[in-house]
């Protein structure tokens, strides 16, 4: 099909709540984005932000995109030959899950967005686990500058598997928690990366040649919204004004061949 072929059903679409069959629709491609307004209200966002001070947070790879971070990210944990750096691995993720205890989050704004997506599902949505150990699920990232256009795969990030589940479809979690007066929208294009993509590198990610004429959406962040699509599509954040931030917590989740959901970051 060609990049400039329109499918009606790639749409960006709010909701009042996560639906198990708008998660459905994002994990086959019949919808490109899901957001609920104020998943989070003023009060809880601000008893979120107001702890997010006792967390420790480092700039990450300042050299291929300005992003600050809380949390350890799989993709940063792999081996040359596409294994996980375990043991680096299990001591980041334990030393966050223990940083994030000591916050005093009450209630854990993370709990709450699984349980909102788990209470759309049907069933809980816990922790995809490797050799039997959770995974460490809600990232923290506060990025200004933007990001290039990108996709995230965990089957080709891990073509040899790492979770003890198999997973069919990914999607991606986004709560807006600090939202910038201008710019910081996401923008996702129905385009998913091939071979032929990798003339297009550049840096971490590619060159907007790689989406040039296919279908795209954008969402603009307001306060206290979760966001929802799939991340194996194309996809950036566009740069904040001067002296705008964005802060979100992320993470992501994906659907087994059981039909549970099972997340990480």
């Amino acid at each position: 099909m060609s990049g400039t072929a329109l499918d009606p059903t790639f749409t960006a679409v709010d909701s009042p709540a996560f639906s198990r069959a708008q998660i459905e629709a994002l994990a086959t491609g019949g919808l490109a984005a899901l957001r609920v307004p104020r998943l989070f209200g003023p009060d809880l966002v601000g008893g979120t932000v107001g702890r997010l001070h006792r967390l420790p947070a480092a700039d990450y790879q300042p050299a291929r995109t300005a992003m600050t971070r809380f949390g350890p990210a799989l993709n940063d944990y792999r081996h040359p030959d596409g294994g996980l750096d375990a043991d680096r691995y299990w001591h980041d993720a334990e030393t966050a899950r223990a940083q994030w205890r000591g916050t005093g989050f009450d209630p854990d704004p993370t709990r709450l967005c699984l349980d909102a997506l788990g209470d759309a599902w049907g069933e809980a949505l816990r922790p995809a686990t490797i050799g039997g150990r959770p995974a460490f699920v809600g990232m923290l990232r506060e990025i200004n500058a933007g990001t290039l256009i990108h996709y995230d795969d965990i089957r080709l990030e891990y073509p040899d598997g790492l979770f003890d589940q198999e997973i069919v479809a990914q999607l991606t979690f986004n709560l807006w928690l600090v939202v910038p007066g201008d710019g910081g929208e996401t923008t996702v294009w129905r385009h998913r990366w091939a071979l032929a993509d990798d003339v297009h590198r550049h840096k971490y990610g590619y060159t907007p040649a790689v989406v040039e004429n296919y279908q795209e959406v954008t969402v603009t962040p307001e306060l206290g919204d979760g966001l929802l699509f799939n991340p194996n599509n194309y996809h950036t954040v566009r740069p904040n004004g001067e002296g705008h931030r964005r802060i979100t917590l992320a993470f992501f989740f994906g659907l087994t061949p059981e039909g549970s959901l099972v997340a990480w970051s």
